[in-house]
């Protein structure tokens, strides 16, 4: 892995790179080293640290809750179980996430059936349609 530059990274990672240079002023990522010209290049530990975070914030990790996050990595082993504690948290949150989805997709599912099999019928109400029966 070679050092990247801010767009490059950015485009690696889907990002706009307001998005890296704001990660660095709210200390999200540690300060990203400058070339003689000003611009920020990325070595492997960098490029590591924001795939880290890219997945967290894919993970719905709020912005707040991954400053502690780095925070706490930076104070070493001390914080291991409040780090690990605050993954549980997340790791519930997506499972509560997850499960309302899929309810929502059994939902629309049973709904798509309806119509395809024509039981649908004008005097029918919506909701009366839409019924399915709960786990």
């Amino acid at each position: 892995m070679s050092t990247l530059t801010i767009t490059q990274m950015a485009e690696k990672y889907n990002l706009k790179p307001d998005t890296l240079r704001y990660y660095e002023r709210i200390g999200l990522i540690p300060a990203v080293p400058r070339q003689k010209n000003g611009n920020r290049y990325y070595n492997e530990g960098l490029q590591d640290w924001i795939e880290m975070i890219v997945c967290l914030r894919h993970s719905d990790v709020p912005i707040e809750k991954l400053v502690d996050y780095a925070q706490m990595l930076s104070q070493g082993e001390e914080t291991l179980s409040a780090r690990q504690h605050l993954l549980e948290e997340q790791l519930d949150e997506l499972l509560l996430k997850q499960k309302n989805l899929q309810r929502s997709i059994d939902r629309l599912e049973h709904k798509i059936s309806l119509y395809k099999s024509g039981e649908i019928k004008n005097d029918k109400s919506y909701f009366e349609e839409y019924k399915i029966s709960e786990d």
